[in-house]
């Protein structure tokens, strides 16, 4: 991996910002990334996710940090401990400069601890790739949660990209096991990532794979945009 992602952020962080991220899908044409997006304060953030930074309590583990926005509000603001983790060595580098105390490298999967509340936030379950990986994602999740604890995690359902037919039903190519299943390619500086699988969630299969590994699931809040907001407990 080329690392692209933590390259922009770092970039971004050292005052080298010249351009952003140019991302693609297997089912969505090239888009930007901006940035500052990413760098955003509490105030430009969407209501979903100020609502799961307000639900925040305890110890927290911030999972797919990227540059460490969420991290930052609820060190800095709420006072809270923020263990924050990224597969990125150069996002976790950039997430450091801006003073996040404990960002470190490392796979969730390989993670061992306990949580009052975990975060997967910008649709960050989608890190688990495909349908059929996302009860090992989740039984690994249900391992770090501690006794009353909560995982917080938005999502979408893609069902709006797809063209429906007359009788309800959408044209839904098969390209993969399950309609929220993509490949996401990054572009950065004239240079390209190696695609990577990630998906979007409807919360219909978020609540079944929950069940199924023993966690309950609620839904907080809808967005305006087909998008979400869910907290899984111990069941």
């Amino acid at each position: 991996m080329k690392d692209l992602f933590g390259q922009a952020l770092l970039d971004y962080q050292l005052g080298n910002y010249t351009e952003d991220i140019k991302t693609e899908t297997t089912i969505s044409e090239e888009d930007t990334l901006p940035l500052p997006y990413l760098f955003r304060s509490y105030n430009e953030m969407p209501s979903l996710e100020q609502q799961a930074l307000q639900l925040t309590r305890g110890k927290v583990l911030e999972v797919g940090c990227g540059a460490g926005s969420h991290g930052l509000y609820l060190q800095n603001e709420k006072g809270l401990e923020v263990h924050s983790v990224d597969i990125s060595p150069k996002a976790i580098e950039a997430c450091r400069l801006r003073g996040l105390q404990h960002a470190t490298v490392g796979d969730v999967m390989q993670l061992k601890g306990s949580y009052d509340t975990i975060l997967l936030l910008m649709n960050g379950a989608g890190m688990c790739g495909r349908l059929k990986q996302m009860g090992t994602f989740f039984a690994q999740i249900k391992t770090l949660l501690a006794t009353g604890g909560q995982v917080l995690t938005d999502s979408s359902d893609l069902i709006y990209m797809f063209d429906q037919n007359p009788d309800g039903s959408y044209e839904v190519p098969l390209l993969f096991d399950y309609y929220g299943e993509l490949d996401y390619l990054v572009k950065y500086k004239g240079e390209i990532e190696t695609p990577f699988p990630w998906m979007y969630i409807d919360y219909n299969t978020l609540q079944n794979v929950a069940v199924s590994v023993g966690l309950q699931c609620e839904l907080i809040a809808e967005g305006a945009h087909f998008d979400y907001l869910a907290r899984l407990t111990h069941s």
